[in-house]
C-alpha cells in the first residue's frame, strides 16, 4: 500500500478537524488564508485516499452516568472461536473497543459501565459467551492520556 503525500495545508486541516470535526470549512479556509473550496476539495482528497474515514463526537461519559471503565482480558478454548466471540461482543452495546491480540489474552476489550455492579453484570454476560474459558479484568482509575494529535504530529514529521 503506497503512502500518501500530505503537505503542511493538509497537517493544518487535519490538525483542525480533530479538535474539532463540526469545524466549518468556510473557518478552516480564513485561519489558513485559503478559500473554502480548496478546503473541501483536499478534505475529500484525504477520504478518498482513506486517510479520513468519517467524522466522530467525543463523548463526555462521566456525564451521561458511564464513569466506570475496565479492560478485560479473554482467554479461548480454542483460538478459531475468535469470530464467533467477537460477533457475540459486538452484541454487547457496553463493550466499546476489542482487539485480537497475542501474548496472554487472545481477545482485549475496553468496557464502559455505571459503577461496579453493572460492570459486574456486563463482565458476567463476556464470561457466558461460548467459547470463552476465562477473563481477567483491570479496573481503570483514570484515564491519563488520550490524545490523538499527538501521534498525528509525530508522523507528519516523519514524512
Amino acid at each position: 500500500m503506497s503512502k500518501v503525500k500530505l503537505d503542511e495545508i493538509d497537517h493544518q486541516i487535519l490538525d483542525m478537524l480533530i479538535d474539532n470535526t463540526r469545524t466549518p470549512f468556510t473557518d478552516i479556509a480564513k485561519k489558513l488564508l485559503i478559500s473554502a473550496g480548496t478546503v473541501h476539495v483536499r478534505v475529500k482528497k484525504m477520504e478518498e485516499a482513506g486517510i479520513i474515514r468519517g467524522s466522530s463526537l467525543t463523548l463526555d461519559y462521566v456525564k451521561l452516568g458511564y464513569a466506570f471503565i475496565a479492560y478485560v482480558g479473554i482467554f479461548l478454548e480454542k483460538t478459531h472461536q475468535t469470530k464467533f466471540v467477537l460477533e457475540r461482543l459486538n452484541l454487547i452495546p457496553n463493550v466499546t473497543v476489542a482487539h485480537i491480540t497475542t501474548g496472554k489474552f487472545n481477545i482485549f476489550c475496553k468496557i464502559r459501565a455505571k459503577d461496579t455492579n453493572h460492570a459486574k453484570n456486563i463482565i458476567f454476560k463476556i464470561d457466558d459467551i461460548d467459547g470463552i474459558s476465562r477473563t481477567e479484568t483491570m479496573i481503570s482509575l483514570e484515564e491519563s492520556i488520550n490524545d490523538k494529535k499527538r501521534l498525528m504530529h509525530t508522523i507528519f514529521n516523519e514524512m
